[in-house]
């Protein structure tokens, strides 16, 4: 069984911990409202007034007037996500993470051992409850998508268990949107073909799918029939370290998706130190509201996890893209893949090299011990 592990708000968790005081207010994790900041998190309460992820500050204080804004402090939530991954650890090395707050776990093998998956779903939510004051969402279920859908059925703090025998009576009464690559043109695509739930596309003749929508109609078919032989890919096996969003709503603000892909480029950077790693090619990965992915990669002449080298190559990848046009974008992502050891890496880089690295390790030694973002990069999510 797989369990998918969710957590709430996480940015905005975070910082609602550290700072108790702002409890039961609507608050946001992000950029400047001057300028073009944008939303990197909202709290449930801010939520309640339409703030969303991507959306610049400015429209989000209009919406909410006594919205509470808070700077970015990627030090601290990588240090709350490395806590969090050592509690996913007491029940299995089978971690795939997706981002600081979220992982799948195949814990296949450690049901001997702890119980029933529900049960070590139960337990890991509670440890995190109890010894990092947060809340996680857990979807179990047979494979990954639909162990990801159970996660976000009922957030907040939701649970949910989907077993073997009952899959399809979970699925099929969910609308065609929950399939993993029906964006909004396809949905009204399946829609004018008089598909409204999954139910309606498993009953679909695959072929018409098919011929319809190409490998994505045997995509969507497959999910639908609730199919997905995906494994769990453990950290220890992943050849990247990577960050990707994906927006409530088509964006296609250049600024707007430079700043979140700025945003991205740091939480990869900090990551990275953090595994005490380097990696040689930085990627960026864009879908588009048609659903068309595509990836952009560029392999630098030293290793790195410097945040200013990373950031530069994402956005010179990302400006590469654009001069085609700036087409709706659906999801971005940034990974660094290509990994040396950084204790293992000759000392032949620049001298400006080495205090860049330095400089970033020193600020995110700050970030972590006074728990407060003290030292960030002058962009973060403004222009």
């Amino acid at each position: 069984m797989i369990i998918h592990l969710d957590m709430d708000a996480f940015f905005a968790s975070v910082e609602l911990r550290e700072r108790p005081e702002l409890a039961g207010l609507p608050v946001v994790v992000g950029g400047s409202a001057s300028g073009r900041g944008v939303v990197a998190a909202a709290s449930y309460e801010a939520r309640r007034y339409g703030v969303v992820s991507a959306m610049p500050v400015a429209s989000a204080i209009r919406l909410c007037p006594d919205l509470v804004c808070l700077p970015v402090n990627m030090t601290l939530y990588v240090s709350v996500s490395k806590q969090i991954h050592e509690i996913f650890y007491r029940y299995t090395p089978e971690i795939e993470p997706l981002s600081l707050d979220e992982a799948f776990l195949d814990v296949s093998a450690s049901e001997k051992l702890f119980g029933p998956a529900a049960e070590i779903a139960k337990q890991i939510k509670s440890d995190i409850k109890n010894e990092c004051q947060l809340i996680v969402s857990a979807g179990v279920a047979p494979n990954k998508f639909v162990a990801k859908i159970a996660s976000d059925i009922d957030k907040p703090d939701g649970f949910v268990v989907i077993e073997p025998g009952t899959v399809q009576d979970f699925l099929d009464p969910l609308p065609i949107k929950r399939i993993w690559g029906v964006g909004k043109k396809t949905e009204q695509l399946l829609q004018q073909a008089g598909m409204e739930t999954i139910y309606d596309v498993r009953n679909k003749n695959p072929d018409w799918l098919i011929q319809r929508f190409g490998k994505l109609g045997d995509h969507i078919y497959r999910l639908a029939n609730g199919q997905d032989k995906r494994a769990v890919i453990s950290d220890a096996k992943a050849k990247s370290i990577s960050a990707e969003t994906t927006f409530a709503s088509d964006v296609q603000d250049k600024d707007i998706l430079l700043a979140m892909l700025s945003q991205l480029s740091e939480q990869v950077a900090v990551r990275l130190r953090d595994k005490d790693v380097k990696g040689k090619t930085v990627s960026i990965k864009i879908r588009f509201h048609d659903f068309k992915t595509i990836t952009r990669s560029k392999t630098l002449s030293e290793i790195t996890f410097n945040t200013t080298f990373i950031w530069n190559t994402v956005k010179e990848l990302f400006l590469q893209v654009l001069k085609t046009g700036v087409r709706p974008i659906r999801l971005v992502g940034v990974s660094v893949s290509g990994f040396s050891a950084k204790e293992n890496v000759q000392g032949d880089l620049f001298e400006q090299d080495v205090k860049q690295d330095k400089l970033d390790v020193l600020s995110d030694e700050i970030n972590q011990r006074f728990g407060k973002s003290r030292i960030h990069r002058g962009r973060k999510l403004t222009k």
